[in-house]
């Protein structure tokens, strides 16, 4: 038995509405609770020896990554929702990092709270291996980062970047004088699961 024309015409539409389901889209969202995010802030100067460097959890609040074709991610990170980790350190010494980390004269949550990335380009290396180039928003400034991202498995990622504090206008905190510092830059490691 031959088809109908009319199933001929919307034999096409089928495919279409097949093709656009959000069940088939390579955009899939990140899970927030399983994905991690984390800073690592160094110590220099002379009396480094007796301070702490420091592992900062910075909690992806929402975020998407497409692993179609062109490839982009975005995310957004809840700039109040950052702790300090520090397990070798005190809880005291924990709160005081913190409670200068989340100041006005550092992060300033309060001014912005939110800390967002968006990919602009996705370049493949090699096997599983892609650098990420995007926007980053941070403190109030916008600038360009380059991102190494490993594919780790079917829905998980993991990469790091580098940072300069100054960069995005904030001033790495000094103590004594000088005589402990925080390092402007910052290493960026993260763990992305999708859902």
């Amino acid at each position: 038995m031959r088809p109908s024309r009319r199933f001929h015409r919307f034999f096409p539409f089928l495919g279409l509405l097949i093709l656009s389901s959000p069940a088939l889209s390579a955009e899939r969202a990140i899970d927030p609770a399983a994905s991690t995010l984390t800073i690592k802030v160094w110590k220099t100067g002379l009396f480094s020896a007796f301070a702490h460097n420091h592992d900062i959890s910075a909690p992806i609040a929402s975020g998407t990554v497409n692993d179609g074709d062109k490839g982009s991610v975005k995310f957004v990170v809840n700039a109040r929702g950052m702790k300090v980790l520090d397990p070798e350190a005190s809880a005291g010494t924990r709160a005081e990092v913190e409670h200068n980390m989340l100041s006005a004269e550092v992060l300033d949550p309060q001014q912005f709270p939110e800390i967002r990335f968006e990919s602009t380009s996705v370049q493949a290396g090699e096997t599983g291996a892609y650098t990420v180039s995007g926007k980053l928003t941070l403190h109030g400034q916008t600038h360009v980062v380059r991102v190494l991202v490993k594919q780790a498995g079917p829905n998980k990622y993991e990469g790091s970047a580098k940072l300069k504090q100054t960069t995005f206008g904030i001033e790495p905190i000094t103590i004594g004088g000088g005589a402990v510092k925080v390092k402007d830059e910052v290493d960026v490691v993260f763990v992305v699961v999708l859902h």
